[in-house]
């Protein structure tokens, strides 16, 4: 499996993945964060906040823009150099996100890439905006 080299791309480039988060997912990411926090894995307490029930963790979802990153464009063999992220809506437990990443730059130079990042859920509702910087495989 290879991913593509910088010579292999081109500005307006897209991919995405989506995945449905699952209550496994959100506590298989608490148990492994250490990020026990109540809005996420206590029903009783969630329901009390703002939005009335429990959330995912922001990052479990940002972990989509990661793959799309890793598996897709630029694919295996990229190295993440930094990532700003906003996060703009809840997720919820059975929200289906997509992630979607575009290139905006390419410095052949320094061989690096810019992303635009973007995960939605199922209504189409932007749950995190962002951009990436990465460094595709070499070729």
């Amino acid at each position: 499996m290879e991913g593509y080299t910088i010579s292999r791309l081109s500005i307006g480039q897209s991919a995405s993945s989506s995945k449905t988060i699952s209550e496994y997912d959100v506590y298989a990411f608490a148990g492994i964060t250490g990020d026990l926090n109540p809005a996420h894995i206590n029903q009783e307490y969630a329901a009390s906040t703002r939005f009335q029930g429990r959330i995912a963790h922001g990052i479990l979802s940002a972990g989509l823009i990661s793959a799309a990153i890793g598996m897709q464009l630029p694919g295996p063999g990229t190295i993440y150099l930094g990532q700003t992220l906003s996060f703009r809506a809840p997720v919820h437990i059975g929200d289906t996100i997509t992630a979607t990443v575009t290139v905006t730059a390419i410095d052949m130079d320094k061989g690096c890439v810019e992303l635009e990042t973007l995960c939605t859920n199922q209504a189409g509702v932007p749950v995190i905006t962002g951009s990436a910087k990465v460094m595709p495989p070499k070729g």
